[in-house]
């Protein structure tokens, strides 16, 4: 199925959306991967969810994506004697190490990473932000903070340490039992919750051995301040806007977005653009018109996808969610200012002759009016660099591994076609001509481009361009 639309959706499944009719439904409405989150989601639903998928995928013979999104390690502070406490801006409270229940004075807080990493004038945020406190005493046994804002606490809320590093891994044992589950299964991507440092994304990416590629999470202020250093070790980035926004000003959050996104796009890597996108319906079965403006400010970025969480996976309306995010897309790619946006913010080729390749077609293809640019990938290197020019010609990734095609199915304008490798290069050229027809993007009389790496199956090495018209037959075709 050919989209109208350059940008992606991924669309989380859940209670809402877990049998094949509703996956299905949702495929059509404009999936292009599907997220599972391992927070909600057990192994024996994990494999059903994702046999699902793939009969889906083999009845619509599209490549879907599929995305396993990590829990990351929970920090909440321990219970009270009465279940919560009322508290007053200028309180002392002492978070410790004694695992008794708390009163208005202290409470538990089972983390020992934190203790010993605080310092007098780091925050603390409390069930997702509602309570302030700074720190003013710290040791390795016990916090002594001041609150700044809050009016009441109860058991087991969350804890947030926007300025403090923590020393432990993002991968807790139940990441590590999802994350081999989830490879077992044949999921596409692991998405790393909690990513502080880019040595968090090695330790997932040893575990995976290239079977999935690996999307670091951007939620915490130390990953935005590392933010180079993880997108040299992260294969795709998310920006996690609901995390974001509880640990640092929401007035920042929408600088810190562009911020990623470009960054990403620099790096030729996919970004996806996640949280409370369509959040209203949720219950309702349209969306607000902030809503409509938050989703179009991420298609105007050029952003790879677009997320949706709850909407589609405890919703109401899954599929009218999908549907709605889609018609918002395809009249943002149609907008006048949509190119000149695009184009303001592409970045120079690197020196090398796949980038050259790269750039060069597109820019033959715009100014040839080309139908499309036809990419041979066997590792996904040529169409991720053909997707970094973010051309307005179509752009047809072909490879022979379907893991591939599968994996490039979230990234920003590609159609992915999953089929044998020709042997030769004439061959190439007539299969690039047939699959350009036969998707409905080429006709004949029309000229595409291809670009491949020869010797064929050399993964990152491209270096052919070719131009081919399409003849009567749509399969026939003549080289430039």
């Amino acid at each position: 199925m050919r989209r109208r639309r350059k940008v992606k959706i991924l669309a989380t499944l859940g209670p809402s959306s877990s049998d094949k009719a509703k996956i299905k439904a949702l495929g059509d409405a404009g999936a292009d991967v599907f997220r599972i989150n391992m927070s909600h989601t057990d192994h024996r639903t994990l494999r059903r969810l994702v046999n699902t998928i793939r009969s889906v995928e083999s009845e619509g013979l599209r490549p879907i994506g599929i995305l396993a999104d990590l829990q990351g390690p929970k920090l909440r502070i321990g219970t009270f004697a009465g279940s919560g406490i009322d508290i007053a801006p200028g309180d002392i409270l002492v978070l410790d190490s004694d695992p008794a229940p708390g009163n208005r004075q202290r409470v538990h807080l089972p983390h020992p990473e934190i203790l010993a990493a605080v310092q007098p004038g780091h925050r603390l945020l409390l069930d997702d932000g509602k309570v302030r406190l700074t720190v003013t005493e710290s040791d390795e046994n016990k916090v002594t903070a001041l609150v700044e804002a809050g009016t009441h606490l109860s058991d087991r809320k969350g804890v947030s340490v926007p300025d403090t590093t923590l020393a432990f891994s993002a991968l807790t044992g139940k990441d590590r039992s999802d994350l081999e589950a989830a490879l077992d299964a044949g999921v596409d991507w692991i998405a790393l919750s909690f990513v502080q440092r880019p040595e968090d994304l090695a330790e997932v990416k040893k575990i995976a051995r290239g079977q999935a590629a690996v999307m670091a999470k951007i939620e915490k202020p130390q990953a935005v301040e590392r933010l180079d250093a993880i997108i040299d070790q992260a294969d795709a980035l998310m920006v996690a806007r609901g995390d974001l926004g509880v640990e640092m000003p929401l007035e920042r959050v929408p600088g810190i977005q562009k911020q990623i996104t470009r960054a990403a796009r620099r790096a030729g890597k996919p970004v996806v653009v996640a949280t409370q996108m369509l959040e209203s319906m949720i219950t309702a079965p349209v969306p607000t018109r902030a809503e409509v403006s938050d989703v179009s400010t991420a298609v105007f970025e050029a952003a790879d996808a677009v997320m949706l969480s709850a909407e589609s996976a405890s919703g109401s309306f899954p599929v009218e969610a999908v549907e709605t995010m889609d018609r918002i897309a395809v009249e943002v790619e149609r907008d006048p200012n949509y190119p000149n946006i695009v184009y303001s913010q592409r970045t120079e080729p690197e020196p090398t002759t796949a980038d050259a390749i790269s750039a060069g077609a597109r820019q033959i293809a715009e100014t040839l009016n080309l139908a499309a640019i036809c990419c041979f990938t066997s590792s996904g290197a040529t169409a991720m660099r053909t997707a970094r020019e973010r051309p307005l010609t179509p752009v047809i990734s072909m490879s022979p591994v379907m893991s591939t095609a599968r994996r490039l199915s979230i990234v920003w304008g590609l159609h992915c076609v999953a089929g044998e490798e020709p042997d030769a290069l004439e061959d190439m050229i007539d299969h690039a001509c047939q699959v350009a027809t036969a998707e409905d993007i080429a006709e004949p009389g029309q000229r595409i481009i291809v670009t491949a790496g020869l010797p064929m199956g050399t993964p990152g090495a491209t270096n052919m361009l070719r131009i081919a018209f399409i003849g009567t037959g749509g399969g026939d075709s003549l080289k430039e």
